[in-house]
């Protein structure tokens, strides 16, 4: 688990809106960098978040899908789609 906005012992941001699933290398390039930061570093990651961050703030959501670009935020959509690939 990683934190979208660092704690930087801060207990109030272990919120599950602030929470994320993030590979062990990944946890440790973001360490303490702001989401933002970290999205424009790795813009690949962006579609991540919008695939699997259906849990994360409508913002943040929002900032993923722009970072990403239109056509890696629409595969990110499409892949999250439970019915995926079997859409009839």
């Amino acid at each position: 688990m990683d934190h979208v906005t660092p704690r930087k012992g801060k207990t109030a941001y272990d919120r599950r809106d602030n929470l994320v699933l993030a590979c062990t290398s990944c946890n440790a390039l973001k360490a303490d960098m702001p989401f933002l930061g970290f999205l424009l570093a790795r813009r690949s990651r962006a579609g991540s978040r919008v695939r699997y961050g259906s849990h994360l703030s409508p913002m943040l959501l929002d900032l993923a899908r722009e970072i990403a670009g239109p056509e890696a935020a629409a595969r990110a959509e499409r892949l999250s789609d439970p019915d995926y690939p079997y859409l009839d």
